[in-house]
């Protein structure tokens, strides 16, 4: 490597990015310039509208989706984010909704059709459980990321002035995504919603055991936060995809020593150490090889639930570091 270039990148602070944030881990042949904001989703609509970073954090189905549709830049198979989806799909208890299947015919709202969170789920209630999603109406009060993004016809909006939080309580929704997935729990900025969680029980109450399961089933470990590079700066420095993947796993190897050794307990150390139960010591894998059933899961479920134009190719979507 004989060159040397200066980086945009917008990534939010965690554990394990703390010490790329605060340059105890160096990303080699980079002056980093780290941007922050709060919250994170901030950056999606800017990155893939406006292409404004170098390098971004950025939910992965609204990356697919504006990869399907040319935006100039592409993944490192780095996943700051984690989490399974089972729980968060809320239902009012007099709608008798039972089994995936009595949401046909009904209302559920989301804050987005292409939220990652929505996007997962549906896949879920789809192929576990027989939904089918057309059959649905998804009510969201959001724009999606993507502008070039067309909605199927069993997408519309919540009506002018209301709120997700306000159709549910109003009996108008049958179901809805938690946080910011959808109606928001009290004092999220999502909806408002003022009512108790327990007004609103967990379509799965046994979620944990059903992710455990599910994951033991399929070996696919959902990913949120995805590292996205620019084309122009990868094709003008391609060492940079190696660079930019050893100081993310350099970082998270830090953390994750503390982790494993029960000396990290924040509230996210305490939500992987959960997950880690479920996934094994290390509960943010990089890398291609480990995450395959996932990246594949994704991509497919996208362009079922008429989110990508087109079926997408490994290659379209991401870079190997590891044989950059």
């Amino acid at each position: 490597m004989t060159d040397h270039v200066k980086l945009d990148i917008a990534i939010a602070s965690y554990p394990h990015t703390a010490a790329l944030l605060n340059g105890e881990v160096r990303i080699e042949g980079v002056t980093a310039n780290f941007i922050q904001l709060i919250p994170q989703i901030a950056a999606y609509r800017r990155m893939v509208r406006e292409v404004e970073f170098d390098v971004c954090e950025i939910a992965p189905t609204t990356y697919i989706i504006a990869r399907a549709y040319g935006a100039p830049f592409i993944a490192l198979p780095v996943f700051v984010t984690r989490r399974f989806h089972h729980s968060g799909l809320l239902v009012r208890p007099d709608a008798g909704i039972r089994h995936p299947r009595d949401l046909e015919g009904r209302k559920v709202g989301v804050r987005a059709y292409s939220v990652t969170t929505g996007v997962w789920t549906r896949a879920i209630l789809i192929d576990e459980y027989g939904l089918d999603s057309s059959k649905v109406t998804w009510v969201v009060d959001d724009e999606e990321h993507v502008r070039e993004l067309k909605l199927p016809p069993n997408v519309v909006h919540a009506p002018e002035g209301r709120s997700l939080a306000d159709m549910m309580a109003a009996g108008e929704l049958s179901a809805g995504f938690d946080a910011n997935a959808g109606i928001g729990r009290s004092g999220s900025p999502t909806g408002g919603w003022q009512q108790r969680e327990a007004n609103y029980p967990e379509l799965f109450p046994n979620a944990e055991e059903l992710e455990a399961a599910w994951y033991n089933k399929t070996g696919i470990y959902p990913m949120h936060g995805t590292i996205v590079v620019k084309d122009e700066i990868l094709k003008a420095h391609p060492w940079l995809a190696r660079s930019l993947y050893r100081a993310f796993a350099e970082a998270k190897a830090r953390w994750l020593t503390k982790f494993i050794a029960g000396e990290a307990n924040s509230a996210s150390d305490k939500k992987y150490r959960q997950l880690a139960k479920i996934v094994g010591e290390d509960p943010l894998p990089f890398g291609m090889k480990q995450n395959l059933p996932a990246i594949k899961a994704l991509e497919d479920t996208a362009f079922r639930q008429k989110l990508t134009p087109r079926r997408m190719s490994l290659e379209e979507l991401f870079v190997d570091p590891e044989k950059s």
